[in-house]
């Protein structure tokens, strides 16, 4: 078996070994200055395995602060406030049918409590810590790039910083303000603006070739191909939500459904862990109605910040998922509104929606009510009931799109109380099951196939490991297991940096 590192192309990542020890030996030498500690992905997992001295030190450590030791706040265990949080159970929220209209329980995990308000920070230490580990990122002399349409890179800008590096990102120019303005006050990052919205991947894969080309002292953390990524939310955001469901089940629950935006395939790839522990469980990949790409190869522009679509990503075990759903992006800014204005808010008492899930509307960003929305089509089309639970991700919150908000308000004038009602009853309340697909195994096969016009004929992927992904019924599991060795090569660095053992 091929092993992959950053300056070839071959697909497997199988990263189990030091392949420079002058590198590592260089980050080693830069942590040792810097005081940073890595975590473990257990200790992510299950952050009661965090030594308490860091514990301490984190209680006067604000969520978001510049500060190495929130690389050990990257869980979704967080304690939800601004500083000073330590930890205890996985944050969700569970909507009621009065809001959802639906018998099934919808759960959505919160990403807001997360460093940088969103859990692709996790995804990214996926990516870069095993690169540190094993010699093959030099933190002196490399910048991490990470390519993104929105919240990968701000989580990969963050953990760099954290780590001692520079960083690169690259989003493209239509994202929201509050994503630019920070990485480049706060974090200091290099932005690097693309053509075009949420859709315009390949934008962003033709800036990365040239920076390939023209800067060697960059290292490109593509989470499309990045199975680093995709290890961390199948280890830590699918037991998370198994937690979660071990929590509000009754004897008569099941894990009915798991939904996620298809994005990089990072966080759908929790549906393999979760397939796993409830093997009946439906794996639905959402995306927009706007550029339907895996539902009948489509294609355009939408609204739904973070999901990234027109391409099948490399790293989507395709032949995991069940059901592909499409959702308006006007539904979605609707209700972002609705979840967040004032009137919205009356109305939704009226309704009986207890006051206190309403004034948490704000935890659930854009791609999360695309996922809620994608929740409920789910629940139609397979007639569930109230022991049927599907679990879903609010991967950010609204609190990072009040910029749309006011853009909405200037577009489309003041919210109104009737407009809620019409918001309510159409997007919530009249959610169909069109636009959406059950797979059978060929129309699997046919998404798969797909990743060959980006991936081959544009990436620089062999056939070869394009059918391995397909074909080869152990290659998924290896790869999502990987975490279990790079614990050993996290214990091994800090080791060798000796500041865990004298904190």
């Amino acid at each position: 078996m091929g092993k992959k590192t950053y300056y070839n192309f071959i697909m497997i990542q199988i990263i189990d070994r030091i392949t420079n020890e002058k590198v590592l030996q260089n980050a080693v030498n830069r942590f040792k200055e810097r005081k940073i500690i890595l975590p473990t992905f257990k200790q992510q997992q299950n952050p009661e395995l965090i030594p308490e001295k860091i514990k301490n030190h984190l209680k006067n450590i604000g969520l978001w602060e510049i500060n190495p030791l929130n690389l050990f706040r990257i869980t979704w265990k967080n304690e939800p406030k601004e500083k000073g949080g330590l930890f205890g159970k996985v944050n969700y929220i569970e909507l009621p049918k009065s809001l959802t209209g639906v018998n099934a329980r919808i759960v959505l995990l919160i990403g807001k409590w997360f460093p940088t308000g969103a859990h692709k920070v996790g995804a990214a230490y996926g990516c870069l810590a095993p690169r540190i580990t094993t010699g093959e990122f030099d933190p002196t002399y490399h910048k991490a790039v990470w390519p993104s349409t929105g919240n990968y890179c701000r989580g990969g800008a963050f953990d760099s910083k954290l780590m001692g590096t520079e960083s690169v990102a690259i989003l493209p120019q239509e994202m929201s303000k509050e994503r630019f303005t920070w990485l480049r006050d706060v974090i200091g990052s290099e932005v690097i603006a693309t053509p075009g919205c949420e859709s315009n991947v390949k934008e962003i894969y033709d800036k990365c070739w040239e920076i390939r080309r023209t800067r060697p002292d960059c290292v490109i953390f593509n989470q499309f191909d990045e199975f680093g990524n995709a290890a961390w939310h199948y280890n830590t955001t699918g037991k998370a939500i198994e937690e979660v469901f071990n929590h509000v089940k009754t004897k008569e629950s099941k894990l009915a459904a798991y939904i996620s935006a298809t994005g990089s395939a990072g966080t759908i790839a929790a549906g393999d862990y979760l397939r796993t522990v409830a093997p009946h469980v439906k794996v639905v990949a959402s995306e927009a109605l706007q550029c339907p790409t895996l539902l009948m190869n489509g294609f355009g522009g939408h609204r739904i910040e973070g999901i990234g679509d027109k391409h099948v990503p490399w790293i989507h075990n395709v032949k995991n998922t069940d059901v592909v759903t499409a959702i308006d992006d006007e539904d979605c800014m609707r209700i972002l509104r609705l979840f967040n204005e004032k009137e919205g808010h009356n109305y939704l008492k009226s309704l009986g929606v207890d006051p206190e899930i309403i004034e948490n509307l704000h935890l659930i960003g854009i791609s999360g009510i695309g996922n809620l929305l994608s929740a409920i089509k789910t629940a139609r089309y397979y007639e569930m009931t109230k022991e049927d639970i599907i679990v879903t991700i609010a991967t950010d919150s609204a609190d990072m799109y009040q910029s749309r908000i006011t853009e909405l308000h200037d577009e489309k004038g003041k919210y109104t109380d009737m407009q809620a009602v019409k918001d309510f009853e159409k997007c919530i309340l009249g959610s169909k099951t069109d636009s959406m697909k059950e797979l059978n195994y060929y129309d699997k096969k046919a998404i798969h196939n797909l990743k060959y016009f980006t991936w081959v004929e544009q990436q620089a992927k062999e056939v070869e490991d394009l059918n391995q992904l397909w074909y080869d019924r152990e290659i998924w599991n290896k790869l999502f297991l990987q975490l279990e060795h790079w614990d050993d090569l996290i214990n091994e660095f800090n080791e060798r940096t000796g500041l865990l053992k004298n904190l």
